[in-house]
């Protein structure tokens, strides 16, 4: 390619991932190439892919048909997750020509420069696929809403169902400098909340010797990390995105329910409420502790919404396992759940594991747990009917509306209004409607003049 052109992006999985993509756009501008949206044609397309699941896999497949329907002789670039485990499966997939693992993707531009020298279409190179080892510092910039700022890398745990330590390697950070560094630049750009992702955001300060092979002053945590992002003033909302329960310690708790910009939200990972599962997992609690973060949080913040990730139908999980973990959730005061159906992933020791779910047992169960978190969803929600609460509007949409969220988690929806974009109001939460989201009157919070 004798001149920069056109190139489109599409993000499979996660927050992480998309935080990454908008870093590896951003770098296409400042080259001169025109950043165009997915579904139309272009020069390049750029897929960042997850591999949690094998839907995702299968996702990847159908999102290269899509690129080559837009674009025909397009170059289909592959990175992310899917990418570090399979390359070689991935550059079987018909019109990928170049497949990037963790360690190469924020180069691309040093494969992209040499197109115009590279093989003919169909001739695939599937790139580097080195295990990652250093922390690039990414964050996404779309509808400047909301940022997703990338802060921790990869993982040191072993769950034993988990591929995600494979696909980017040993738990690694940013530095407290260098995140509240790209907040502020965030901030300039006229976003207003902030969410910080990793893999395992709460061991934030492990690895961070990594970055530029410089060592920082003194060994920083995720609470100190908290609290200096709590000092940036133009940014009005930070979320954590989700932090495991044996990480998020009473001081994390007890800052977040004083704080003016830390939101009252928290997403943490259970994955089984039975313990014998938790150990088969290999995860670092029991059902007793997790209790007990719930009970913490609750205590100082009554108010605020907590989400659960959940796996249903892990090898060996019989229905009693599976009624104690429901018994178990539905007791907690949680307000919504994430419900992941077990799949297999190659070279993890769940794979090799005895006394295999049965996948329509599985999807059952799944159900189960989708009908609950949906009661607990709108048990939280009707708890809050007739307060205030400060909501961030976001863009309109189709039906001459717009939607936003509360500090804590509540989606809130209301007839468009030019100056509520991408503010915070105060408002009075009136009712749920049939799609189970909250209304409010705007005329009344503008005539409050509670918009800032």
């Amino acid at each position: 390619m004798a001149t920069p052109g056109s190139v489109a992006f599409h993000t499979l999985g996660c927050k992480l991932n998309f935080s990454e993509t908008s870093t590896i756009s951003r770098m296409f501008e400042d080259k001169g190439y025109a950043v165009v949206k997915f579904k139309e044609p272009a020069d390049i397309y750029v897929i960042n892919t997850c591999s949690v699941t094998d839907f995702a896999d299968r996702k990847c497949r159908k999102t290269v048909r899509q690129a080559l329907r837009n674009s025909p002789q397009a170059f289909i670039i592959v990175i992310g997750c899917y990418a570090q485990l399979k390359p070689e499966e991935i550059s079987e997939i018909p019109g990928v020509d170049l497949v990037l693992g963790a360690a190469e993707k924020f180069n691309i531009l040093n494969y992209v420069d040499n197109i115009s020298k590279a093989p003919s279409k169909g001739m695939v190179s599937a790139g580097e696929v080195k295990e990652a080892n250093s922390f690039v510092n990414s964050f996404s910039f779309g509808d400047r809403t909301r940022s997703f700022l990338k802060v921790q890398d990869g993982c040191d745990y072993k769950c034993s169902f988990c591929t995600i330590p494979q696909a980017r390697g040993k738990s690694r950070s940013s530095t407290v400098e260098s995140v509240v560094a790209d907040a502020r630049k965030i901030a300039e750009m006229g976003v207003k909340e902030i969410v910080l992702t990793g893999v395992n955001i709460g061991d934030f300060g492990n690895g961070t010797e990594v970055i530029e092979g410089l060592k920082p002053k003194k060994e920083a945590l995720f609470i100190d990390l908290v609290k200096e992002l709590d000092r940036v003033e133009d940014i009005e909302r930070f979320r954590i995105s989700s932090i495991e329960p044996n990480l998020l310690t009473n001081e994390i708790i007890d800052f977040v329910s004083q704080s003016k910009r830390f939101a009252p939200h928290f997403h943490i990972p259970l994955q089984s409420g039975n313990n014998k599962q938790l150990q088969m997992m290999r995860r670092r609690y029991k059902r007793e502790l997790y209790a007990e973060r719930i009970a913490a949080i609750k205590e100082k913040m009554p108010h605020c919404c907590i989400g659960v990730d959940i796996i249903v139908g892990f090898p060996g999980e019989t229905e009693e396992d599976f009624l104690e973990t429901y018994k178990f959730v539905s007791e907690l005061d949680v307000s919504y759940l994430h419900v992941f159906t077990y799949s297999e992933r190659a070279n993890t020791p769940a794979a090799e594991m005895d006394d295999v779910v049965e996948v329509g047992e599985r999807r059952r169960r799944n159900e189960m747990l989708r009908i609950l978190s949906d009661k607990k969803q709108r048990h939280f929600y009707e708890s809050h009917l007739g307060t205030d609460r400060p909501v961030l509007f976001e863009a309109r949409d189709m039906n001459g509306t717009m939607s936003g969220f509360s500090d804590n988690y509540i989606k809130v929806i209301t007839p468009f209004e030019e100056k509520l974009t991408n503010k915070i109001a105060r408002v009075t939460l009136d009712s749920i409607n049939q799609s189970g989201e909250v209304c409010i009157s705007i005329s009344e919070t503008v005539s409050n003049e509670t918009v800032f």
